[in-house]
């Protein structure tokens, strides 16, 4: 299992470490128990076992059984073709990927406000480059991070590092997909109301908050969904209204599903498309760069 998640996805190895360290570990830990297993066998007959022996074994085995179910479950979803072509650099965008995040930096003149991106879970973070890319030709830098285990709850300090790493940065808007949006919005009701570039604005992608905020952001709110998702649904992204500002802006993009906000392929449970992934994109891409625009330094 462990060579096969190295081998049938690129994604491992551009993937925060923590994850193909755990497979390392795993494949050490399975050549161990192989090899003091083949040691131990010494060609005289074993003695049968005793129940609490037994017992042990088996839940050994279902434990180890678990645990690579899990590493397996976690196998990043690769970023496709159109995803890794924009991350290359060149004379209006410079593309910087790090072991826990990628940076689309303008080469230009930058805006005094950035973008802080949460990708969706188990979500390669190169995936959103065709998307995100866009918006550092526009003059906005834009920060993704490489979530531990491709779980943006576990990515929580990534902001402030991005943060301290950017001090020119007057304000920022935090963004997401999925659960990357709920983590967001997290991370905007928690920061809005910072002295030291503080969050102004917040961007949601076929995504929702998992809280009420409606009475406590004080910031513009963006959320763009597809007509055809089938995870973040028309219903539940209509539910959230109630979660959010009044003047919240929705915008539907009629025939997308889930995973045009990104570019990794089919995603399980997701809708059927009405509408070219490419067609999408630049709907998804025209509504953030004026969101952008009018939110004013």
């Amino acid at each position: 299992m462990v060579v096969w998640a190295f081998t049938s996805s690129s994604a491992v190895v551009h993937a925060h470490p923590v994850y193909p360290v755990l497979l390392v570990l795993t494949l050490v830990a399975a050549l161990l128990v192989g090899g003091r297993s083949l040691l131990g066998r010494n060609g005289r007959p074993a003695s049968p076992p005793s129940l609490a022996r037994r017992l042990a074994r088996a839940l050994a085995i279902l434990g180890a059984v678990g645990w690579l179910g899990a590493l397996a479950w976690l196998r990043p979803l690769a970023a496709a073709d159109a995803a890794l072509y924009a991350m290359t650099s060149n004379g209006t965008v410079t593309v910087t990927e790090s072991a826990t995040s990628v940076v689309f930096a303008p080469t230009g003149e930058t805006a005094p406000t950035a973008v802080f991106f949460q990708p969706g879970a188990r979500v390669d973070a190169r995936a959103y480059a065709a998307t995100l890319r866009p918006l550092a030709e526009s003059g906005f830098l834009v920060v993704v991070p490489k979530q531990p285990l491709g779980i943006a709850f576990l990515s929580d300090p990534a902001f402030e590092t991005a943060r301290d790493a950017n001090p020119e940065i007057e304000q920022w808007v935090v963004a997401g997909h999925s659960l990357g949006g709920t983590v967001a919005s997290m991370e905007a009701d928690a920061r809005d109301a910072d002295l030291t570039a503080p969050v102004v604005g917040l961007v949601l992608y076929a995504s929702y908050p998992a809280a009420d905020l409606s009475g406590a952001l004080r910031i513009p709110v963006l959320s763009v969904s597809g007509t055809r998702d089938g995870l973040a649904t028309p219903e539940s992204i209509a539910a959230s209204r109630h979660d959010l500002p009044a003047d919240t802006t929705f915008v539907a993009i009629d025939g997308a599903v889930h995973s045009f906000f990104g570019d990794y392929g089919e995603q399980s449970g997701d809708g059927t498309p009405t509408i070219p992934h490419d067609e999408a994109r630049e709907q998804i891409v025209t509504i953030t760069r004026g969101f952008l625009a009018d939110i004013e330094p």
